[in-house]
């Protein structure tokens, strides 16, 4: 016969077990939630320099691969690794973090692209990069497959391409490996970029719900769709995710205010010939007003003059303030 008190004491045992453990799945997962920190990509580049034989010239391009490169280990690398595919707690119950790695990701993709089709070639004639040609596929990969083979093996073969056309790009006796600053490639990165923002900001706004006329065709009288649609509708973002494209916009912010910083660097002769170095810098400005503490434990979604903040709209004007400020640059850049 089993003794009662034997079996208090085990049951009591049991349940303090799983306390402690549920407190540190929650502490973890609290540790984990902290998002990585904007870094200087002037100064990483000028330690990555002294750290190659000290060399100190610039290479044109080095900024942006080299960023690239940064914004793909810190997905990686960062507390918790890259945690979207995660099917383990705490990873399993996170959304915050995998929508902003996704965020952070989508502009790794267009960047990566951007490299492999424009930055890296001459003309539209000229033969790809070998290695870019290969990076760019595998951060394409599908971003939530956890095994055979996982996302971040995936990366992590991306990142070996990546450095290889570094490490070329860098060598003055290698003329393979190119990197080309011209108005045109970047005007090309500059439209995604805009996608991308313009489609956030309306995904952003979208929080209180708002009445929205129907203006696909307008300005074109020819113009026609596959399918018919009402000419007015109602768009509001469902209440559960919110948060997921409020940290989505978040990651998209984190990673372009990067790469504009390297633009800025490796673009500098044609930015300042344009007079269009302080556009960027103040693109950069607006997308770092983006990366400021949260002081709330959830995103809020009060009314757009309402009594509660609204984080959405929040974002969505900051997004909103950049796009505007990248359309201004495009029209710029493309003036003689």
């Amino acid at each position: 016969m089993v003794d009662s008190n034997s079996s208090g004491v085990a049951a009591k045992g049991i349940g303090a077990a799983i306390v402690i453990l549920l407190v540190l799945i929650c502490g973890v997962g609290i540790y984990w939630s902290d998002e990585p920190n904007v870094w200087d990509v002037k100064a990483a580049l000028e330690q990555q320099q002294q750290t190659n034989a000290g060399n100190e010239k610039t290479v044109i391009g080095a900024a942006t691969t080299l960023t690239i490169i940064q914004l793909t280990e810190t997905l990686l690398n960062k507390p918790g690794g890259y945690i979207t595919n995660d099917v383990m707690p705490p990873g399993l119950f996170m959304d915050n973090i995998p929508n902003w790695e996704f965020g952070v990701l989508v502009q790794l993709r267009d960047m990566s692209r951007a490299l492999r089709k424009d930055f890296a070639r001459s003309q539209s004639t000229s033969a790809e990069d070998r290695d870019l040609a290969k990076a760019e596929p595998q951060l394409h990969f599908n971003n939530d497959k956890f095994w055979l083979p996982s996302t971040e093996g995936e990366y992590t073969t991306a990142l070996k391409y990546l450095e290889r056309y570094q490490a070329r790009l860098s060598d003055p006796s290698n003329a393979q490996a190119q990197f080309f600053a011209r108005s045109d490639n970047l005007r090309s990165w500059l439209a995604d970029v805009e996608t991308r923002l313009g489609s956030l900001s309306q995904r952003l706004s979208a929080s209180v719900g708002k009445e929205q006329l129907n203006i696909d065709l307008a300005g074109d009288s020819a113009a026609q769709r596959s399918t018919g649609v009402p000419s007015e509708q109602t768009v509001k973002t469902d209440f559960f995710e919110l948060d997921d494209i409020f940290y989505e916009a978040r990651g998209n912010a984190f990673a372009l205010v990067h790469l504009l910083k390297a633009i800025e660097i490796d673009f500098h002769d044609v930015l300042q010939k344009k007079n269009a170095l302080v556009s960027v810098r103040q693109i950069i400005r607006e997308l770092e007003a983006t990366q400021q503490s949260i002081g709330s434990p959830m995103i809020l979604n009060g009314d757009g003059f309402g009594m509660l903040a609204n984080h959405s709209l929040v974002m969505a004007n900051y997004i909103s303030r950049a796009n505007a400020a990248i359309i201004d640059l495009r029209e710029l850049l493309s003036q003689g």
